[in-house]
């Protein structure tokens, strides 16, 4: 083995290191940002006791993820200088197995050793700190279940598709890539509309919210707005956690509008009917398929790149490997890709907090006042533990949503301009 590091494996290592230093100092501002004052867009509704809380939350969370973040490039520093690539992939080759299934024996090998560090922070996560701030509701046998359930996925979806991009790059030239994504774009849409009916219920039940006060004034919504809708479903979220949520899943007949049973309990029925007009704001501006369609082109661009650089023996020697491989060079591009995929992250979160200002602009002109949407915004916020005052830096490295104190802020505005 050369233990020389040559120049690809200098970019990695810069790269990594910089976006590790990076978060960590907006980690730090992030936690000097947060004020003892309840912020004047909270007062009376934030208990002064529960504020307190949800700060020690914060500060418990971010150096929660910090250490977390540290123990994750030491490891794969350690893994990566002690020679653990070549070692499996000296391992999996003396198998003497076809070129296929070395390379999911390989690539899946290193996802499980993945998947065995981070357990443990998952585990003290959910059962340590969640419980802590009153946030837990998964029971062991909730945990190991959706652990196995992921496996069973892992196992039914992941191994035709990496399977798929095995061969391709394998035996089809230089052209793989644009058969690769021909493969995933179809896959990811196929996924779209199975997830609601088949894969989403394996992990919660989803039940069609009951007649009553609630879903006519939903459904009486969705009719002045045309929006196609035969139902909407009630998902048991409680049985993991007591934090709330919507979304918006799927496409045509397996669409669905999804609210968590703590929002339900917890909203009143003109703060329910806002927060479904935000997602149905999503999907009558197409916000929805133009990030698809975003996520589709991110793709194109990565395997291109892909392709430039898998068979490069220079990509091989920065990991101490003497024999190339499709499997090998995948997941060593995925780290030489780090950079890129940053940099286009931060657009593509930039254009998702643009797309929530539009939908609550929308949710606001359709149901004619700002003030239900504002009101389940500062509950959800409150119930969460929400950080009110985040750091700029952390928004736009971090913030796939625009700070709460800024969505109420621009849905006054648009309360006063309604009013004119």
């Amino acid at each position: 083995m050369n233990d020389s590091i040559n120049w690809v494996a200098w970019i990695i290592l810069f790269f990594l290191v910089a976006d590790f230093l990076l978060h960590q100092i907006a980690d730090q501002l992030n936690l000097a940002s947060i004020t003892k004052k309840i912020p004047e867009t909270f007062q009376g509704i934030y208990d002064p006791d529960r504020y307190r809380q949800s700060q020690k939350y914060i500060a418990t969370c971010t150096r929660f993820e910090q250490i977390t973040a540290t123990v994750d490039l030491l490891v794969l520093f350690g893994f990566w200088f002690g020679g653990g690539f070549a070692l499996m992939d000296n391992w999996t080759r003396s198998l003497n197995w076809s070129p296929l299934v070395t390379g999911l024996v390989y690539i899946f090998g290193l996802a499980g050793l993945k998947a065995m560090i981070d357990q443990p922070f998952s585990i003290y996560s959910t059962f340590v700190i969640e419980q802590r701030y009153g946030f837990n509701r998964t029971t062991w046998w909730i945990w190991v279940k959706d652990r196995l359930t992921g496996i069973f996925l892992v196992v039914l979806l992941g191994v035709p598709l990496l399977t798929g991009v095995l061969a391709f790059f394998q035996y089809t030239g230089v052209n793989a890539w644009i058969w690769c994504w021909i493969m995933i774009t179809a896959f990811s849409i196929l996924v779209q509309f199975i997830a609601p009916t088949w894969i989403m219920p394996l992990f919660n039940r989803f039940e069609p919210i009951e007649e009553g006060e609630l879903k006519s004034a939903i459904l009486a919504y969705a009719r002045s707005i045309d929006f196609p809708l035969e139902n909407v479903y009630v998902m048991d979220g409680s049985k993991r956690s007591s934090k709330s949520n919507a979304f918006f899943t799927g496409f045509g007949r397996h669409r669905r509008i999804v609210l968590y049973d703590t929002l339900v309990d917890q909203h009143t029925t003109e703060a329910l009917v806002a927060v479904l007009a935000h997602e149905m704001g999503h999907y009558k501006m197409k916000h929805i398929l133009k990030m698809m369609a975003l996520g589709v082109a991110q793709t194109g661009v990565m395997l291109y790149l892909m392709s430039l650089v898998i068979h490069s023996p220079t990509l091989f020697e920065a990991f101490f490997l003497e024999q190339p491989s499709i499997h090998a060079g995948l997941v060593f591009f995925g780290l030489l890709y780090a950079p890129v995929d940053f940099f286009l992250g931060l657009i593509v979160q930039a254009i998702s907090r643009r797309h929530e200002f539009a939908a609550d602009q929308f949710a606001a002109a359709t149901t004619g006042k700002s003030r239900p949407m504002v009101e389940a915004l500062k509950k959800l916020s409150v119930q969460n533990l929400s950080n009110l005052s985040p750091h700029p830096l952390t928004v736009f490295l971090n913030y796939s949503h625009p700070p709460v104190c800024v969505r109420i802020a621009a849905l006054e505005k648009t309360q006063r301009q309604l009013k004119k």
